[in-house]
């Protein structure tokens, strides 16, 4: 018997799984969570040895909670979103099943698990780099994102944003406007947002381009000035980045 524990915010995405998973009696679900903060207290509480993760949820995302987490079981992705594909099997991931997909799709995936001997790996990355191709990847970067504001989720245009900062485990969306707290980190803010235009500059921050007025450089650090007069330090691990846009 396998242990199993399906995450996913959407109870019909956590449905369809239990049902396929029904054709597996040696598959038994000990848990499910619908958020991020709840799946890495059952993780840790089960210890599973095959987690459904899905990618975007409330709380920590699907690689925030494997963040978190001291021993990472089995791993099979399920999600809609294709850009973070390539980013799953870098953290070793036994499938990624790209919603919605067909029983047969999934009984290849569970295969991985109850069948060891049928993986190959070096089909694995051709797989995750068939599903991200630059054309698709840039019409998945969102427009727009819902953040709470008390009881509410408002809107707030991606072009608006002129700098995210780091707030403990959360991410600061700054607008001209207002000031944005989101419930995931910096980190999975960056892997949402199109690198043409977010670049990471420090540990805690990351800057629109479209809003950057002047860098000034000192001998051995930057200075982003943006166009509300906010000055962000250039982390020296992040320096070359500013390099490479210097013509």
């Amino acid at each position: 018997m396998q242990k199993v524990i399906i995450i996913d915010d959407e109870a019909a995405g956590r449905t369809l799984i239990r049902q396929y998973l029904a054709d597996y009696p040696a598959l038994v679900v000990v848990g499910e969570a619908n958020n991020g903060v709840d799946a890495v207290r059952l993780i840790r509480e089960f210890r599973p040895d095959l987690i459904f993760l899905d990618v975007q949820m409330p709380g920590l995302s699907g690689f925030e909670v494997l963040g978190h987490l001291d021993e990472i079981p089995q791993v099979i992705f399920s999600t809609a979103y294709d850009q973070y594909a390539l980013q799953a099997f870098e953290v070793h991931a036994v499938d990624y099943l790209l919603k919605p997909y067909t029983r047969e799709r999934f009984a290849q995936a569970v295969q991985r698990v109850t069948r060891p001997d049928s993986v190959n790996i070096q089909r694995l990355q051709p797989l995750a780099e068939s599903l991200l191709t630059p054309a698709v990847a840039a019409e998945r970067y969102p427009d727009k994102v819902l953040v709470q504001t008390g009881n509410r989720l408002v809107t707030v245009a991606v072009a608006d944003v002129i700098r995210i900062e780091a707030e403990g485990d959360y991410a600061m969306l700054v607008t001209a406007q207002s000031r944005h707290l989101s419930n995931y980190g910096i980190g999975a803010l960056e892997a949402r947002l199109d690198p043409r235009q977010f670049i990471r500059v420090h540990r805690s921050d990351i800057v629109n381009l479209h809003y950057v007025r002047e860098i000034q450089k000192y001998p051995s650090s930057y200075d982003v000035i943006l166009q509300n007069g906010d000055v962000v330090r250039v982390s020296r691990s992040y320096m070359e980045k500013i390099r490479e846009l210097t013509f």
